[in-house]
C-alpha cells in the first residue's frame, strides 16, 4: 500500500479559500440556520459539559470523598444514578463505563491548556489502580462490577460477580501514562482471566478475579479447525476487547508475545469465515453440548442457554442445515459487532502498529468488502439478514421459538446507518480501496448526507440542510476529510451534523438522548466528537484521543426490570416513565 502524503497522514490540508469561508461563519450557532456554526463554539460546549461533570459528578457521598466519578446524574434533582436490586441501592461508579469521559477530559486539556480536566482523569485512574485493583491486576470494573460511592465497596452480586469487558475498549494509552506497570499487569491479567484453553484459544466473556498468572504468552498453540467444541463462548465482542488489550500491550510496551497471540486470536475469526463468501464470524467455536435439547416445541427459558450446545443449530438446524451455527448468524447486533465494533478496533490497531498491523488491516478490509458485496441493498440502504453462506433471509419468518426470536418473528434487515459509515470510512482511509469508496458514497446518500462524490473530493454535493446528528457521522466525515487535499465540503458537512447534535442532544449542560430523558451519562460520545472536529478545524487533530467505538454498560438484575442493561433501566428513563 502506497504511503499517504504528509498532509494526509498527519493532518488536514485546508485551502486558503476554506479558511476564509470558515472565518465568515463565526456567528454563534443558530444565528444563521442556513450555514454551519462557529467551530470555537464546539470547544465551549465541551468545556461547559466537563465543568458540570467536575462540579457535580465527583464522589462526595462516603465518609471520605475520592477522586472517582459517578456514572451520571439526574438533571432534575442533581442526584447520582443508582443501581437497585433486591431492595438495595448503590451509587454507580464503573470506570470501564467512563473511558470516553477520560478521552474527553484529556482532549479538552490538550486543546484548552487547562490542566484541571486531565488532572481529574489522572486522579480517578490512580485511585482505581491503588484501591480498586484485585491482587491479579484486574480492575473492579466492567459489565458485572461497580464501585458503590457511598461505601467504596465492589458490588457484583446483582449478576455474575466477575470480570467482563464487551466492546468497552478502555483508554489504555492514557492509563499507561498514569501507571505503566499497573497497566501492563492489567492487560496481561485480562488475557489470563479470559482464556480458558490456550492451545485452542477457547475463551469466555466472564473472567475470574484473583487468578494467578500462568505461562501466558509461553503457552503452546495448536491452531484448531474452526467450530471446535469448547467450554467457553468465543464471542467477538469479548474477543475484540482481548485483541485491543493485546495489541495495545505490544504498541505501548513492545511485548512481542502479546502481538503474536493478538494475531492468533484475530486470525481465528478469519479462519472461521464461510469458505465461499468470506462472511462472518461472531464466534469461532461451538459451545459444548452437555445436555440434549428437546426435539419439539419452543426453545425458551433455560433452553436457550449454551448447556444445549449451539443455539442456532438447535433453533434452525432442521430448516437450514449445516450453515445454522451461532458463528454464522449475520443479522441484528451480531453483524454490527463484526463489521463496526471489531472493524474499528482492528483498523485502529493496524494504523498504530504500522508494519506489524498489516495483517489486521488486510483481514478487516476483506471482511468488510465481502459483507457489503453480499448483504447491502442500495435501494433501502440496509444490510440484508443473512447466513454466512449468503442465504438471504429477507421476508422470512422464524419457525421455532428460541434464542434468536419467537415463532412468527420476521428476520430484520440492518440499516446502513452512521455506525457503518464510520467503520467503512476508516477502512477506506487506510486502504484506499475503490469499492469501499462506492460503499461510502451509497451509504452517505442513503443516510441523508448528500453525495460524497464519484471519487474523493470530486463532484461533492454535501447536503447542508441535513437533519443527521449522530456522533458517528462526525467521525466518519473526519475520516473522509483526511483522504483529500481539499477537505472543505466534508468538514462543512461535519459541522452541520455537529450543530444538529448540539441542538438535539445538549440540554441542561449535559448530553441526553432527548430532552425528555432525565439521566445524563457522563460517558457520552458527543463531547469527544465535538473536540475531534474542533481540533481538525484548528489543524491539530493529534491533540484529541482516537475514538475506538467503545461504550460502557452494566448488565444485571434491576428491581422492576428483571435482568436488563443500564441503557434500559437508567439511560432511557424519561420524565413520563
Amino acid at each position: 500500500m502506497a504511503e499517504s502524503p504528509p498532509s494526509r497522514r498527519y493532518g488536514f490540508h485546508l485551502a486558503r479559500s476554506a479558511l476564509v469561508l470558515w472565518a465568515s461563519l463565526l456567528p454563534a450557532i443558530g444565528a444563521n440556520p442556513d450555514q454551519p456554526g462557529d467551530p470555537e463554539r464546539y470547544l465551549e460546549v465541551v468545556r461547559t459539559f466537563a465543568d458540570n461533570v467536575l462540579e457535580r459528578g465527583r464522589d462526595v457521598y462516603g465518609e471520605k470523598p475520592t477522586p472517582l466519578f459517578a456514572d451520571g446524574l439526574n438533571v432534575d434533582t442533581g442526584e447520582p444514578v443508582v443501581w437497585r436490586f433486591d431492595g438495595e441501592e448503590w451509587i454507580i461508579s464503573n470506570f470501564a463505563s467512563q473511558q470516553n469521559l477520560m478521552r474527553t477530559l484529556v482532549g479538552l486539556t490538550n486543546l484548552s491548556g487547562d490542566d484541571r480536566y486531565r488532572g481529574a482523569a489522572e486522579a480517578a485512574a490512580r485511585h482505581m489502580f491503588d484501591y480498586q485493583s484485585s491482587e491479579c491486576g484486574l480492575l473492579y470494573w466492567g459489565g458485572h462490577q461497580i464501585v458503590d460511592l457511598r461505601t467504596q465497596e465492589n458490588i457484583g452480586h446483582f449478576d455474575a460477580d466477575c470480570h467482563e469487558l464487551k466492546v468497552n475498549l478502555p483508554y489504555y494509552s492514557f492509563l499507561w501514562e498514569v501507571d505503566p506497570e499497573a497497566t501492563r499487569r492489567m492487560l496481561e491479567a485480562i488475557w489470563n482471566a479470559h482464556i480458558l484453553d490456550w492451545e485452542v484459544l477457547d475463551m469466555n466473556r466472564h473472567g475470574e478475579f484473583g487468578l494467578e498468572t500462568g505461562r501466558l504468552w509461553d503457552h503452546d498453540f495448536d491452531r484448531p479447525e474452526p467450530f471446535f467444541e469448547g467450554r467457553g463462548l468465543t464471542f467477538i465482542n469479548t474477543g475484540t476487547d482481548l485483541i485491543h488489550a493485546g495489541g495495545m500491550l505490544h504498541a505501548l510496551g513492545g511485548d512481542e508475545g502479546a502481538l503474536t497471540w493478538t494475531r492468533r486470536l484475530a486470525e481465528q475469526y478469519v479462519r472461521a469465515r464461510h469458505p465461499e463468501t468470506g462472511l462472518g464470524v461472531y464466534q469461532y467455536s461451538r459451545p459444548e453440548r452437555r445436555e440434549e435439547p428437546p426435539q419439539e416445541g419452543p426453545l425458551d427459558g433455560r433452553l436457550t442457554w449454551s448447556t444445549y450446545g449451539d443455539r442456532a443449530e438447535n433453533q434452525f438446524g432442521r430448516e437450514f442445515g449445516d450453515v445454522a451455527r451461532e458463528g454464522w448468524v449475520l443479522w441484528g447486533g451480531r453483524a454490527r459487532t463484526i463489521y463496526v465494533s471489531n472493524a474499528l478496533v482492528q483498523l485502529e490497531l493496524a494504523e498504530r502498529l504500522g508494519d506489524d498491523g498489516e495483517e489486521l488491516l488486510e483481514w478487516t478490509v476483506e471482511g468488510m468488502k465481502a459483507y457489503f458485496r453480499h448483504a447491502y441493498d442500495p435501494e433501502s440502504n440496509h444490510f440484508r439478514p443473512l447466513w454466512a453462506d449468503g442465504t438471504d433471509l429477507t421476508g422470512e419468518k422464524i419457525s421455532r421459538t428460541g434464542y434468536y426470536g419467537e415463532n412468527g418473528d420476521e428476520f430484520q434487515a440492518l440499516p446502513a446507518d452512521t455506525r457503518f459509515l464510520f467503520s467503512y470510512a476508516r477502512a477506506y482511509r487506510l486502504s484506499r480501496d475503490a469499492s469501499l469508496w462506492n460503499a461510502l458514497r451509497s451509504m452517505g446518500n442513503g443516510i441523508g448526507l448528500g453525495d460524497f462524490g464519484a471519487e474523493p473530493g470530486s463532484g461533492v454535493e454535501p447536503d447542508l440542510d441535513t437533519t443527521v446528528f449522530g456522533t458517528d457521522a462526525v467521525f466518519a466525515l473526519l475520516e473522509i476529510a483526511r483522504t483529500v487535499d481539499d477537505s472543505e465540503p466534508y468538514l462543512l458537512l461535519a459541522r452541520r451534523v455537529a450543530d444538529n447534535m448540539i441542538e438535539r442532544r445538549f440540554h441542561d449542560g449535559f448530553f441526553l438522548g432527548s430532552r425528555a430523558r432525565i439521566n445524563a451519562n457522563f460517558n457520552a460520545v458527543e463531547p469527544l466528537a465535538l473536540l475531534a472536529l474542533a481540533a481538525v478545524l484548528r489543524e491539530t487533530p493529534e491533540l484529541v484521543p482516537v475514538y475506538s467505538g467503545g461504550r460502557g454498560y452494566i448488565h444485571g438484575r434491576y428491581d422492576g426490570y428483571g435482568r436488563t442493561y443500564c441503557s434500559r433501566a437508567i439511560w432511557s428513563v424519561t420524565r413520563e416513565n
